[in-house]
């Protein structure tokens, strides 16, 4: 059986992508970019945490210092792709930090593996087709996939915990950035009458669709330039900061008076700036907040 090794280099910021390329046109099967001073110091975050800045934007993305790892067969040569990949860039050929073997593994059980299922509030529990659901629990099956929502991040979380406590029985349901379909599924299987969900990617209107019908639910699908739906019980939207404050106006419209509007996706540090974007056509409160995030909730007068 055929097997593969990683051949390790470090480059400069700069060098990162040129080397990353030549790389791959010499025959690398992948390359991956890692930060050399990962774990330590000088460690770099790319992109901010919840609450913490991210790193000084610089010229040329990446790392000070980047090892890249490069994928090849087992029977070819890592000192023969470094001096092709070195030629093409016309630099000298760098001394490899490490040349290391890739054990075969069953790489499709190996990822699912780190998909198990998820319990959310009293009722639901979020499961990958691969797992069976004994626990008495209302299952959404749900593989990962190309759109956003497995169920893992907290503003999902949040959401289903919202529409699980508080929906009202046989509600329509309005799912705005809809993704993988996850909470408009929840919706539908916790009981709301008609479920809509609307996105702005292709991708994601065939995921919803696909998880709808592999859920037994009913959920219309429709791109975000198709006229508006009529109003709703509950919208909910689980996307940032930015787009739910420029879609405020599209938002609250689409809530019917007395609805219920739910939004997630906002950082504890945005509350204020999102709920100023609403008001006073839809006054937010706070619902709940978890690992640095908050759902936000508001009734149309």
């Amino acid at each position: 059986m055929a097997g593969w090794r990683e051949v390790v280099i470090e480059v400069g910021r700069e060098e990162a992508e040129p080397w990353s390329d030549a790389l791959i046109e010499a025959g690398a099967l992948s390359v991956q970019a890692d930060d050399a001073d990962a774990e330590s110091p000088d460690e770099q975050p790319l992109y901010g945490e919840p609450g913490m800045p991210a790193a000084q934007p610089s010229t040329v993305p990446g790392w000070n210092r980047t090892v890249l790892s490069a994928l090849i067969e087992e029977t070819d040569d890592p000192a023969a792709l470094l001096q092709a990949a070195a030629d093409a860039l016309g630099r000298a050929a760098p001394a490899a930090l490490q040349v290391r073997t890739v054990a075969d593994r069953d790489w499709v059980a190996l990822t699912q593996s780190q998909f198990d299922p998820i319990d959310i509030g009293e009722r639901l529990v979020i499961t990958p087709s691969w797992h069976t659901s004994d626990s008495g629990r209302i299952a959404i099956v749900l593989d990962p996939g190309l759109a956003f929502g497995t169920g893992s991040h907290p503003t999902t979380q949040l959401c289903l915990q919202w529409l699980e406590r508080s929906m009202p029985a046989g509600a329509r349901i309005i799912d705005y950035g809809c993704g993988s379909g996850i909470l408009a599924i929840a919706a539908a299987r916790l009981g709301a009458r008609e479920v809509v969900g609307i996105d702005i990617d292709p991708q994601a209107l065939i995921a919803t669709r696909d998880n709808a019908l592999r859920n037994q639910v009913a959920v219309t699908v429709q791109g975000s330039d198709a006229p508006a739906p009529a109003p709703a019980q509950v919208v909910v939207a689980n996307i940032l900061s930015s787009p739910l404050k420029l879609l405020a106006p599209v938002l609250i419209d689409l809530v019917q008076p007395g609805g219920h509007l739910v939004l997630s996706g906002v950082l504890e540090r945005q509350i204020d700036e999102v709920a100023q974007a609403y008001g006073p056509r839809m006054m937010l409160h706070t619902d709940a907040v978890a690992e640095g995030w908050a759902c936000l909730v508001g009734i149309k007068a």
